[in-house]
């Protein structure tokens, strides 16, 4: 008897399961019989396969041609599925809302009139735009050279060849953003940047459309780190919107596409049509969820970031909070409960919340987001039969979500389910260890090998690793020109000025030749000193120098709560909300050591701090002194930030020195080599080598880029 049970609830989710695939999967066989001209005649994936024949058989003209075309035609395609979802979301209406009123056989039948109805209206609507076989799905082949971007790796070269400087760069940027560490295009991009008639707007991120939301969640992170919430709180709500919207858009492609089976299960003639809808619809309910990891992962990353959704709503109601809008909070807080409704953290700040409102009880009673409820309710009832075709029909499903309730998942299935949610909480736990942990080679207590150089600061009272700090450093004071207002806070201006810039300058005569000098020689001093204090076993090359003076602008420091510099980690882009910290561009990867040489004191803040990786908990503090020298290694052992000049101006030397002969600052053999040119003697840099500057390979990643909290990173 209960075995009969099961076979008739099989055949009655089967049935849902047919209509899910009448719902898509006929939506996307090819139309017969369309008249009309096709303007996607030809599937992107023959476009990009002749594109790449012809960049073998170096035919540039025809390559470049083919190859924008593929890409063209593949977002193409994507907007004409979006657009006939669109137009035909009423197709059928009538017979659906018949469905409420109708009862027994008629049901049925009033349900496969509407799904006949609207797949027609969605067979009709693509046909007239997409042919046949532009139509048929493509091979995991095609689905990988895309998600690589391997296409703009073509085209860089492509254009090259044919002198199209411009193209080629952007090209080398759009490819690179996805693949950080292929060093070849690194070099290419460095090379791009000398180029004569390539400029900065050449560097962008043509795919950047689909990745907005991560654009948007930066950019709350960073308004976060200066502590200017509303304008947090206001982007934290368009990144949620947005991961919303990316989310549906990516849902919609799978419903619209022709569905594969999983590699794992052929068609068998044997099967029902019950069993094989059930099939095709599982996949694509998979693909549904598999969005989620979709959309929360970074382009050339390879895991996604847990709990995307829920974190931004976190970081949203604590910035909606401390910007006022407490109703708001609430709203948002409750939302956030949907995911995790036991959460002790989120029960205690609904509760300050609720004592904040005080009497507005209409505030206190505020519903979470609609859109919210409904993406919630949307992935549970998918994954119930998803987790009934895991356990009746033989199906493989990896759940994307950490928050899935319990009771979900069928009892059969809780303890695998319950060990592989122990296996990413105890990854997560492993990367939040990691931060004790200093892979860059360096021990600090080496020796102070010059006269009269003191150590104020160790590890020990900065409480952290590879960490010191030296006085007496120098004696005297650098200066900077007048340039732009600083990249992370209207309060102050910015002022830098790198070696080359100096000798150029004293060369018509705006700075004086032993200022110039002198500056070129405090970071061969340095660079001395921290080799033989953090004991490095490797030669250090000096991989940056730049003067970095910031001023307090007058009139505008009264209660400032912002910082001059917001934390951040040098070598990687850190993420303090997960712990992480990302080595991949636009973060300068080859940087393992960094300094700082204040040259004046006579000013009101500015002090270096050192934090643990939330970017939250400071570790200690360092006060600037004319003459005291900061070293630390430049990994997510030391993230770091500046705190707010309220007045006068902090002057001083910012430097960064690496292992890799290759990263070396060119600009400063240049330098060199300009004063030999003069006829005057200079101090002797590493001798080795001796490449061109156009061979310089040192990153100087686009800062319009995904800098995630501090934008620019070549000061301190």
């Amino acid at each position: 008897m209960a075995l009969l049970q099961a076979d008739h609830l099989t055949v009655y989710v089967a049935f849902h399961f047919v209509l899910i695939t009448l719902l898509s999967f006929t939506s996307a066989t090819p139309g017969r019989g369309s008249a009309n001209v096709l303007s996607l005649p030809q599937p992107y994936d023959f476009l990009y396969y002749t594109g790449v024949r012809s960049y073998f058989g170096e035919e540039w003209v025809k390559a470049a041609e083919l190859l924008e075309k593929a890409i063209l035609t593949k977002e193409s395609l994507s907007r004409v599925r979006r657009q006939c979802h669109e137009k035909c979301v009423e197709a059928g209406r009538e017979a659906f809302n018949r469905l409420d009123s109708e009862k027994g056989s008629l049901h049925d039948l009033w349900t496969l009139d509407w799904v006949q109805q609207r797949a027609e209206c969605l067979r009709f609507c693509v046909g007239r735009s997409v042919s046949p076989a532009a139509q048929l799905p493509v091979s995991t082949d095609i689905d990988y050279e895309f998600g690589s971007r391997n296409a703009y790796n073509f085209l860089q070269v492509t254009y090259y060849k044919l002198e199209k400087l411009q193209k080629a760069a952007s090209a080398a940027h759009t490819y690179f953003v996805a693949n950080p560490s292929h060093l070849e295009m690194r070099n290419n991009i460095e090379k791009y940047r000398r180029m004569e008639g390539v400029t900065e707007e050449a560097f962008q991120d043509r795919e950047l459309e689909n990745e907005n939301h991560w654009v948007l969640y930066d950019s709350a992170v960073q308004y976060e780190a200066s502590s200017d919430w509303l304008k947090a709180a206001e982007k934290w709500k368009e990144c949620v919107n947005e991961t919303l919207r990316q989310t549906d858009e990516c849902r919609l492609q799978c419903e619209m596409a022709s569905q594969r089976l999983p590699e794992d299960r052929e068609v068998d003639d044997s099967k029902s049509v019950y069993e094989q809808a059930a099939d095709l619809s599982l996949s694509l309910l998979s693909c549904r969820q598999s969005c989620v990891t979709q959309v929360a992962t970074r382009p050339g990353r390879i895991s996604s970031q847990e709990d995307f959704l829920p974190t931004q709503l976190e970081h949203r109601h604590i910035a909606q909070f401390k910007a006022g809008d407490v109703g708001g909070a609430v709203q948002t807080l409750r939302s956030l409960l949907l995911f995790y409704p036991s959460d002790h953290d989120s029960l205690d700040n609904l509760q300050l919340y609720s004592e904040t409102l005080g009497g507005d009880t209409e505030s206190q009673g505020t519903q979470p987001a609609q859109e919210i409820v409904g993406y919630i309710n949307r992935a549970l009832d998918e994954k119930k039969l998803l987790y009934f075709g895991m356990e009746n029909l033989d199906f493989s499903f990896t759940d994307p979500d950490l928050w899935t309730p319990e009771d979900v998942v069928p009892e059969s299935l809780r303890d695998n389910w319950r060990a592989v949610k122990e296996k990413i909480n105890a990854r997560m736990e492993e990367g939040e260890k990691k931060e004790e942990v200093d892979d860059s080679g360096f021990y600090a207590g080496g020796p102070v090998p010059q006269v009269g150089v003191t150590i104020a600061m160790d590890d020990t009272v900065l409480n952290g690793t590879n960490r010191v700090v030296l006085d007496d450093a120098a004696t005297s004071a650098g200066d900077g020109y007048r340039g732009r207002r600083s990249p992370h806070t209207p309060h102050e201006t910015f002022e830098g000025l790198t070696v080359l810039r100096a000798v150029k300058l004293a060369q018509d005569d705006m700075v004086n030749q032993t200022d110039a000098r002198l500056f070129y020689e405090l970071g061969e001093r340095v660079k001395v000193l921290l080799h033989s204090y953090f004991r490095s076993p490797s030669i250090l090359y000096t991989s940056f120098t730049h003067l970095v003076c910031r001023s307090a602008i007058a009139g505008d420091q009264e209660g400032r709560l912002d910082l001059s510099h917001p934390v951040h980690v040098d070598n990687c882009l850190l993420e303090p909300e997960t712990n992480q910290c990302w080595r991949e561009p636009p973060a300068f990867i080859h940087r393992d050591l960094s300094a700082l040489l204040y040259l004046n004191d006579n000013f009101d803040g500015g002090d270096l701090f050192f934090t643990n990786r939330d970017a939250k908990r400071v570790t200690a503090r360092v006060k600037p002194s004319c003459g005291r020298l900061v070293g630390f290694s430049s990994g997510p052992v030391n993230p770091h930030g500046v705190s707010a000049v309220t007045r006068g101006r902090r002057c001083a030397l910012a430097l960064w020195f690496t292992k890799e002969k290759l990263y070396r600052d060119m600009e400063r053999e240049e330098a060199a080599a300009m004063w030999a040119a003069g006829g005057q003697s200079v101090v002797e840099e590493e001798k080795e080598g001796g490449a061109s500057p156009a061979r310089n390979a040192r990153n100087r990643a686009s800062r319009q880029g995904r800098g995630r909290v501090t934008g620019a990173r070549d000061e301190l």
